[in-house]
């Protein structure tokens, strides 16, 4: 190989270094952030003075769970596709997770306007309305970001602008989503099962 190119390459090689980095970065600084709330979740189960209190209000969430489960497999497919140069189904795969996500997200609305106006439990109401209105909540803003960056990364494919060089950073974009997958995973342990 010639000098050029192997300079440039090794420009490729750092420059997708510093993305992973930069991503792990984001990831375990987010973590941080969610143990937080996690936390004083635990640590608030069962000191609320008033009702109502989980076991009278909260549902397993049995259908946002396998959407948000699901497109993780989906965006897996969106990579592979792209990796492979099969630009349309990178984007029916991309559009396939990104309505999964948005699927989850409506079923959490329903979820809270039933919570705020059926059952009176809004983030005033006592301990256990302000801690997992905290929680539930951050975990569906983590959620409309990685949507937002589905929705950017879904504008290129449509455009032709994505090319199979371009898929270390999308597979950047799907870790986020795993993580956001795995941590609802956690609320889903701490708020669904434990807290119950």
């Amino acid at each position: 190989m010639s000098a050029p190119g192997a300079a440039k390459e090794f420009r490729e090689e750092v420059s997708a270094s510093r993305g992973k980095v930069g991503m792990i970065a984001l990831i375990v600084t987010e973590s941080s952030l969610l143990g937080v709330f996690v936390v004083a979740y635990l640590f608030y189960i069962g000191k609320s003075l008033s009702g109502p209190y989980p076991k009278d209000v909260l549902d397993f969430p049995w259908t946002g769970t396998a959407c948000l489960l699901a497109s993780s497999v989906t965006v897996v497919l969106a990579v592979g596709a792209l990796k492979r140069g099969a630009a349309s189904m990178n984007a029916l795969w991309l559009g396939v997770t990104i309505l999964l996500g948005v699927a989850f997200l409506s079923r959490t609305a329903r979820e809270w306007r039933r919570l705020i106006f059926d059952d009176g439990l809004s983030i005033n109401t006592n301990l256990f309305g302000t801690t997992f209105y905290s929680l539930v909540g951050l975990h569906a803003g983590h959620v409309l970001v990685g949507l937002c960056m589905l929705i950017i990364i879904l504008g290129c494919a449509l455009r032709g602008a994505l090319r199979p060089a371009h898929a270390e950073r999308v597979e950047l974009v799907s870790w986020y989503w795993h993580f956001v997958d795995v941590v609802w995973l956690v609320v889903l342990t701490v708020v669904y099962v434990v807290g119950r």
